[in-house]
């Protein structure tokens, strides 16, 4: 059956995505089924998405009960899941306003805007370079690409949005000499989860924020993979209590379904006046609250202690394998964020897992990506790391 599926698929869709061989057909928790009926353990929750792992009940119920009352009227009314999902999250973090789209590019590209709307507002219109990081990513449009600081992602779509340059991640100095009064924004991830699952050095983030203000410049955070509790804590800024000017999310908010959120004080997000920006789809009442629902969920399961003792027990496991495995450089991360940094290709050992029931990922060529639900058990973790010990000594 696959195979047929597979087949028309390679027949109709634009071919952007370098598959798996395998056909999805159904979830529950961190249990994925293909269409020959074959479990899998998820590891990768779509890329840090599906935190309370696949078909909750309790998502899922909230879905069919706003489709069933209201699920669009466009932007141009109000409508209560947005407002509360809204006050829900300026309750809980830096922000007083939110700005509602369909996805973690979309949330940047508002956050980009916002930044040099911010400097227009108040005469400063030289105020509109932004300075983002070396292996950092922030997504495929147009200015979320030039944002991203690696040249194979922005390969063949030039000219780039000009206004962006790129300064190396941890790297105070290299900051220093970039920042000038013609800076509007530095936009930066709070861990680089594309570029590696690079954490920030300690004191860095306050001496980033330290750096914006002495130079009149904005802080932007791009929390679409860290964000919602994927580091044990709501919002990864929070580790270090140094708080943006701007903020964006994504992914997991919606746990499977489309939605991006751009925050901001109440000073920056003022320069965003009627018809300065919008969306058709942003914050629709079905996905805000389907939304509303996740974060109520991991609030009252006690998700982010439990993702902080889950993350613990999983880098200690791998941490293990690290001392018995001489291919692993570097076991990195936070919360149930985790890299390990590989010395070897990691898409071999990624097919191998695979083929033994277990999705996980591989970014920048050797370094194995975990971002599983945040309902993973120490028992699936034992499975994993098991798996990747036979692996691992395969490929010794």
């Amino acid at each position: 059956m696959s195979q047929k599926i597979k087949a028309k698929a390679d027949a109709v869709i634009a071919q952007t995505y370098n598959r798996l061989p395998l056909v999805f057909v159904k979830g529950e928790g961190c249990t994925l089924w293909d269409a020959e009926g074959k479990s899998y353990t998820d590891f990768l929750a779509g890329i840090a998405v599906c935190s309370l792992g696949h078909a909750h009940p309790e998502v899922a119920e909230a879905i069919c009960r706003q489709a069933g009352q209201l699920v669009h009227v466009s932007n141009l009314f109000y409508t209560l899941p947005q407002i509360e999902l809204a006050d829900w999250l300026v309750d809980r973090c830096f922000a007083d306003r939110v700005f509602f789209c369909n996805s973690g590019a979309e949330a940047n590209e508002a956050a980009i805007k916002l930044a040099r709307k911010y400097f227009a507002v108040k005469g400063d219109k030289r105020r509109s370079r932004i300075i983002s990081m070396e292996k950092s990513f922030h997504g495929r449009t147009m200015g979320a690409l030039a944002a991203t600081g690696q040249k194979k992602i922005q390969e063949g779509f030039d000219p780039l949005l000009p206004g962006f340059d790129y300064v190396t991640f941890n790297n105070l100095e290299s900051l220093e000499k970039s920042i000038s009064p013609d800076v509007c924004a530095v936009m930066l991830e709070p861990i680089q989860g594309e570029g590696g699952v690079v954490c920030p050095s300690e004191g860095y983030l306050e001496k980033v924020r330290r750096i914006c203000d002495d130079n009149g410049a904005l802080l932007i955070y791009d929390e679409v993979q860290t964000g919602i509790g994927r580091t044990g804590k709501l919002f990864a800024y929070e580790h270090s209590g140094v708080q943006p000017d701007i903020m964006t999310l994504a992914k997991a908010l919606g746990n499977g379904l489309p939605i991006g959120a751009m925050l901001a004080t109440e000073d920056v997000a003022a320069a965003f006046t009627y018809g300065s920006h919008a969306t058709t789809f942003g914050g629709t009442p079905l996905i805000c609250a389907a939304a509303l629902a996740v974060l109520k969920c991991i609030e009252r399961d006690s998700l982010l202690e439990k993702c902080r003792t889950s993350g613990d027990y999983f880098k200690n496991r791998l941490a293990a394998l690290k001392d018995k495995h001489a291919v692993i450089r570097n076991v990195r991360g936070m919360g149930l964020l985790i890299g390990v940094e590989l010395d070897c290709e990691g898409a071999p050992i990624v097919q191998a897992c695979m083929q033994q029931g277990y999705i996980i990922n591989c970014i920048q060529n050797n370094v194995l990506r975990f971002a599983p639900p945040l309902i993973i058990s120490e028992q699936e973790i034992d499975g994993l790391i098991g798996c990747l010990d036979k692996v691992l000594t395969e490929v010794k």
